[in-house]
């Protein structure tokens, strides 16, 4: 056979090359695409009337005891009659009457095992320490828009976020200390930060900046909007050049005020009450209020991703209400330290009042060039946590992660039919 010409080598050269880099390319882009899963299907068997509660409990500001992920490596694994109790659930009506719900769990053995992944050893308290890492998003031009405006405030003290037009998911210690609720859920109210006033839009006047105009704190908001929606994929030249710290304030100007709604019911599982799940209290830090009135607010979508610490970008985002900043809004990100299949730990600067956020990162959808931003978690909060199962406890940021049986249940609480809740 004789040599080949280079007119025809030259051209399946060039298709290989091609082939090459769309192979490589499509590889990038899985990384960055929301991986679908097949979820089980959390059913509902009976539903019982109990008393109403005493509404006694207080709010904790430091959550103690907790078995975290080092003590939870020794526990056995779950069985089904124990997962089904653990998701089983109360609720309790804005009449302060309550009802406790047992389920069946349908589909597990079909749904993939999300990854144990073991990583670094190093922590961070949640106390801040250096230099602050956090934004205050204090001008409604930036805290009403998406999706800073998903963040909602808990009249216990918390923060929570809108995942349906008229659902708001928040961690349980927010409404429920394990063996009571507290005193302030019978009277339970979640505020919705308001839209921009129209009054003043414009000129010099009351309100009013004067057209083209800058107010002081705007340049913060944008630049904690850019880092929120930058999740690593590509860094933007002359970062850090000319630029002062992130822990720059905005300005007080504009800032925000609540329209207060209430609650119509509240759904908290029974594997977060005391003497229940025993080590594994911590995984059901979460529950959903039913608002007596939706909102007019676009809410943040359920996510299941089985690492975070593989992602690219390997970085989370959330936004509540510290208690150090009153009536403001706080957005911060930052990168995980260590997780487990129900747990995070992460480095994100934090206070009171931020407990019961929605954790969200932000991906492509499967087979469009669309990223969405989902939540995969609810910051549980400051925590100090058993490691080795001996008493010693130590202080650790804990966010609960939305696995699959998780995402099942709070996709039923949300539209109240299984059938709809079958892929994440």
């Amino acid at each position: 056979m004789g040599p080949i010409p280079l007119c025809v080598l030259l051209p399946v050269t060039v298709l290989a090359v091609v082939l090459a880099v769309a192979a490589e390319e499509n590889a990038v882009d899985d990384e960055y695409t929301w991986p679908q899963w097949k979820v089980p299907l959390v059913r509902q068997r009976h539903t019982v009337p109990l008393s109403s509660p005493n509404f006694s409990a207080h709010p904790q500001a430091q959550l103690s005891g907790t078995c975290g992920i080092e003590c939870q490596r020794r526990l056995p694994a779950s069985s089904l009659d124990d997962l089904e109790q653990f998701l089983s659930y109360e609720t309790v009506y804005e009449n302060g009457t309550r009802t406790f719900t047992s389920v069946s769990v349908q589909g597990l053995n079909e749904v993939a095992s999300l990854s144990q992944n073991v990583s670094s050893r190093s922590r961070q308290k949640r106390e801040v320490y250096g230099t602050d890492t956090r934004f205050t998003i204090s001008d409604k031009q930036f805290s009403t828009k998406y999706p800073f405006s998903t963040s909602v405030k808990i009249s216990t003290g918390c923060s929570g976020v809108l995942v349906s037009p008229k659902h708001v998911l928040t961690a349980a210690h927010c409404i429920h200390d394990g063996k009571d609720y507290l005193d302030g859920v019978q009277k339970l109210r979640v505020g919705i930060l308001k839209e921009k006033s129209r009054r003043g839009k414009g000129g010099k006047g009351r309100g009013g900046r004067g057209k083209g105009k800058r107010r002081k704190g705007d340049k913060d908001e944008e630049e904690a909007q850019e880092k929120e929606g930058d999740d690593g994929k590509g860094d933007r030249k002359g970062k850090g050049k000319g630029r002062k710290s992130r822990s720059r304030r905005s300005a007080e100007s504009g800032k925000p005020s609540f329209r207060w709604t209430g609650v119509k019911k509240t759904q908290v599982p029974k594997g977060w009450f005391k003497g229940v799940s025993e080590g594994l209290t911590a995984d059901y830090d979460y529950a959903v209020l039913e608002l007596k009135k939706a909102p007019k607010v676009k809410y943040m979508d359920l996510g299941v991703i089985p690492s975070v610490k593989k992602l690219p970008a390997g970085r989370i985002h959330f936004s509540g209400f510290d208690d150090d900043r009153p009536g403001n809004l706080v957005y911060r990100f930052c990168s995980v330290s260590d997780e487990s299949k129900d747990l995070l730990y992460q480095y994100c600067d934090a206070k009171p009042g931020s407990s019961g956020s929605g954790i969200y990162i932000r991906l492509k959808e499967p087979g469009k060039k669309k990223w969405t931003r989902k939540i995969i978690g609810v910051f549980s909060g400051h925590q100090w946590v058993d490691v080795n199962g001996n008493g010693m406890q130590q202080d650790y940021n804990v966010a609960v992660r939305i696995t699959p049986l998780k995402y099942a249940q709070i996709c039923y609480w949300i539209h109240g039919d299984s059938s709809l809740c079958k892929v994440a």
